[in-house]
């Protein structure tokens, strides 16, 4: 019997468009292990900064998105609000290219720093960022409000 290949299925990478906010956000809770994600991600991304925000399809179905932009107050830097890989289809680089997606708009725009921040007890998305060349610039308590810490990460492009 030949043996028979397992395609994937495609996935495309586009700018986002303020209707994907809708197709986004009721998923948040869900990818990230059921934490409370979804008031962190406003429609605002996809209407103001479509140019710096990527999202990811296979058959219509939304399986990655990053959202982020170029900083008004700082013109060296470019800032990654929010990235997100649906569980199914993490280990296979697609995190990796909606970033290198970023930095390639970041890059054009003149810009040669590019920063995060995650939680730290979001040990996964330190180690994914450091694996992308991000350093830790440093771990700050209450930095979104009491309690809430988070680690800053940078990368120079």
């Amino acid at each position: 019997m030949p043996d028979v290949e397992q395609s994937l299925p495609v996935v495309t990478i586009r700018h986002a468009e303020p209707g994907d906010h809708a197709r986004v956000s009721p998923h948040l809770d869900a990818w990230w292990g059921g934490r409370a994600m979804r008031a962190m991600l406003p429609r605002l991304f996809f209407e103001h900064f479509r140019d710096t925000s990527f999202v990811a399809e296979t058959d219509g179905e939304i399986v990655g998105f990053l959202c982020g932009f170029l900083s008004q107050t700082r013109r060296d830097q470019a800032y990654v609000h929010f990235v997100g890989v649906r569980p199914d289809h993490r280990g296979g680089g697609l995190g990796r290219d909606l970033y290198e997606r970023f930095f390639a708009a970041a890059g054009a725009a003149g810009r040669d720093v590019v920063r995060c921040v995650t939680a730290p007890v979001n040990e996964g998305s330190i180690a994914f960022h450091r694996r992308l060349g991000f350093e830790i610039e440093a771990e700050v308590a209450d930095y979104d409000g009491a309690g809430e810490a988070r680690v800053l990460l940078e990368k120079r492009l």
